[in-house]
This record gives C-alpha cells, structure tokens and sequence, in this order.
C-alpha cells in the first residue's frame, strides 16, 4: 500500500503544481515589454553613436592620406595644386594652371575616394597653403553636431570658422 500511495503522490505532485500556478498578468507584461523597448532603444542609440564616430575617424584617415600625398606633390613640384587642378592632381598631372616639371608617371595616388557619406572632399588652396575637409553627414558646409564639418584637427576647424581658410 505504501507503493501506491507513494505513486499517486508523485504523480498527483505535477498536476497539483499546475492547478496552483498562475500566468503572468497583463500589467507585468507591459512592463517586462517596457523595459526591453528601453533597453533596446539604449543599445541602438549608442551603436549608431558609435557608427558615426567610426565614420567621422575614416574620414580623417582619409584626409591624412591626401595631405600626405600633397606634401610630396610640394616636395616633387614646389607647390601645392590649386583649388582648380584640385585633389585630382594627385591622380594624373594637371593640365591648367602651373606645370609641375617633375610631375611622377603614374601620379602620387590610384584614385580619390568619396567621403564615407559619399560626397566629395573639398579642397582649396593658393598653391601655398592647403584645406581638406569633409562636409559630413549633410553634405553641406557647416552645421553642428553630427550634421558639423570634419577636418583633420581642431585648430584647423578654429582657424576656418575664424577667417574662412585653414592650414592641414
């Protein structure tokens, strides 16, 4: 008899646990859902904070790259190009403005890339001086935030919005 009181025990244990328990209401639900939708909002904003910060470096690296091969344009030619021969002097040997005698065949750099927004980098210069900047998210000059123009340092960013011109 002990057997079998055992048994409609532990079998009766299972059916007793369901009976007594009870789902969750419609009030902790909402706000279980609550809270993910918060933590999920957190998350999100900050991979996107961190996706335009990664933009934002990609374009300085590229900038750095362009001053790079314009400081051996200088080297090679004696000047910088201007703003008409443009960053496409790097690529092939420009054909107005001042001739660069030593000019290499295959120029200093393959191709100009886009900024990582897809829009041109603007470059100016008076053959003595240079300016590289993105105009970032936008595509517009200026702007604030994650809309703000990207250049290469600080100083230079000071120096443009001071007298609309900076050195890299």
């Amino acid at each position: 008899m002990n057997s079998q009181s055992e048994q409609s025990t532990l079998t009766s244990a299972p059916q007793e646990i369901l009976r007594n328990s009870r789902g969750f209401s419609l009030v902790e639900i909402l706000i279980a859902l609550t809270l993910l939708g918060l933590a999920g909002t957190f998350v999100a904003s900050k991979m996107f904070q961190q996706f335009h910060e990664g933009r934002v470096s990609a374009a300085k690296i590229q900038m750095n790259g362009y001053k790079q091969a314009l400081m051996d344009f200088k080297r090679k030619c004696s000047f910088y190009p201007t703003t008409e021969q443009g960053l496409e002097s790097l690529v092939s040997k420009p054909t107005a403005g001042r001739e660069c005698r030593s000019y290499p065949p295959n120029g200093f750099i393959d191709r100009i890339e886009k900024d990582p927004w897809d829009f041109d980098y603007i470059y100016e210069s008076d053959g003595r001086k240079i300016s590289i900047y993105s105009t970032g998210s936008d595509g517009v000059e200026g702007g604030e935030g994650e809309e703000a123009d990207i250049y290469l340092n600080d100083d230079a960013k000071k120096a443009a919005s001071q007298d609309g011109s900076e050195e890299n």
